[in-house]
Parts: C-alpha cells; structure tokens; sequence
C-alpha cells in the first residue's frame, strides 16, 4: 500500500522538492508518496527526484492519453504533445489495423493507438535495450511485438507493403539545441531520442525516404514535428511521393505531418 504521510513529513517533503526546484512540488510530493511502498522507497525517490531525475523516471509511469505507461530509467519520457500525434493516427486508422511505432521509446504511442482503436496487430521499434524493454511491458496487454534496431532493420520483412498506419515520433531537437533543454531531459534521457543532426530533421528523412515500401495501400505515415521544421518535414514527404498534410493543435503546441498512399 502507498505510504501514508503525516502532515509534518508531507510539508517537509514539498519543501525538499520545491528546494530543489520543482515548480509543482505539492503535486509531486502526492505523486511520489503514492508510489512509495516504504520509507526507503520514499527517500530514494526524494533523492532521485531532488538529483534532477524526471518525476516519471522517478514514479515509475507518465499518464498518457488517459493511461499509465510504464517508465524506466533511461528511457524517454512521453510528452503531452504526442497525444496529438496519437489522435491524428487514430483518425486515420481502423480497428484491425496493421499499426507501427518507429522510434517508440516507452511505446506510448503504440499502446495507446492500440487502446483508441480496439484490436489492431501492432508492432513497435527501437534502437535502445532499455525503451525496447519497457516498451514490451506496455503494449502487452494489446499483444503488440517489440523490436530492437535503428528503424526499418528492425521489423520483420514480412511487414513490407502491409502497415496501414506507421506512426514516429522521431528526435527532431538540432544537435545545437540540445544544451537548451532542460537537465531532467539532457541529462537522463538517452541523446539518440532527443538529437535530431543539424536541423533536427536527420532520422525523420531516413523514416520517410522508405516508408513507401512498407505501407499498405492507402495507408499513412504520421511524424511529429514543430511548427518551425514542419515546412521542411513537408518537403520529405513530397519528395518521396507521399502527399503531405499538416495538422497543429495550439493547445498543446503540438505539429504533425500526416502522408500517404492512394488506396
């Protein structure tokens, strides 16, 4: 059971954390208490959490798309933008669908999808041991596969021509910015999720320039950008023959090329 904290402990606890520069601490001080099974538990993650560490490599899981996915340390954190994302794909989908998430860190994006849409046979991807690892745990209970390689050279051949829906949330940061994202993002989570290459764009190039030969006819490749790159992540889709749209959502300032094959 979550521990219970007296009002003394539970003060001193927002204090540490806000001490350390949390903005939300009463907020985090609740969320960390819930995931603490022991007193030890509590003052590892207090710790951890004071050291920098984001709050859900910390607690064990980010609410996405109303779900509890499962992070670990080392593995990147989902982002409230990439619901949109995950919207965006759902739309475009059916249940049954033959789904993929390239670059699927946690595999938020594909439990998530595989949640919105009922029974669809998904299949996911990564380069990183610990975000393969994690992610199997959350596409489980949708039986989704996990695969470990960089992009493509990790799915079965046999996928070739049949994924209705191919979904990536790809590193679009520029190699230049990355010391301007915040410690808990630069520092713990893995550089090959975050470095985009020069203009951010590198992986999301590789991704589009084969995505013809393993979509299904009429399916789509959804990538999630920025506002700022999206006319360049739209000259890629063009310029491998997939007719690009772009769809934004302010609210969570969130930017999405969407693309694909006549049926």
């Amino acid at each position: 059971m979550p521990l219970s904290l007296s009002p003394s402990l539970r003060s001193d606890l927002v204090s540490r954390l806000r001490a350390a520069g949390c903005v939300f601490a009463e907020e985090e001080a609740g969320l960390i208490a819930a995931a603490a099974r022991t007193p030890a538990d509590l003052a590892a993650m207090v710790e951890r959490r004071s050291a920098g560490f984001p709050l859900e490599q910390v607690v064990g899981f980010a609410e996405f798309c109303g779900l509890r996915i499962a992070v670990e340390p080392g593995v990147f954190v989902p982002r409230r933008r990439t619901e949109f994302l995950v919207r965006e794909a759902a739309a475009a989908a059916r249940p049954g669908a033959v789904v993929v998430d390239l670059c699927c860190g946690s595999g938020a994006v594909g439990a998530a999808l595989a949640a919105a849409l009922g029974p669809v046979e998904l299949h996911a991807a990564d380069v990183e041991a610990a975000a393969v690892a994690c992610a199997a745990r959350n596409v489980a209970p949708y039986g989704g596969r996990v695969y470990r390689g960089d992009l493509y050279a990790a799915l079965p051949r046999a996928l070739r021509g049949r994924v209705d829906v191919l979904v990536a949330n790809a590193p679009y940061v520029p190699s230049g910015e990355i010391g301007l994202l915040p410690p808990e993002a630069r520092d713990h989570e893995p550089l090959v999720a975050l470095d985009g290459g020069a203009d951010g764009l590198d992986v999301q190039r590789q991704v589009v320039a084969s995505a013809r030969e393993w979509l299904a006819p009429g399916g789509r490749l959804l990538i999630e950008t920025s506002g700022r790159q999206a006319p360049d992540t739209v000259a890629a889709f063009t310029r491998y023959g997939l007719e690009p749209r772009v769809a934004a959502c302010p609210d969570l300032d969130a930017t999405v090329v969407v693309g694909g094959l006549p049926a």
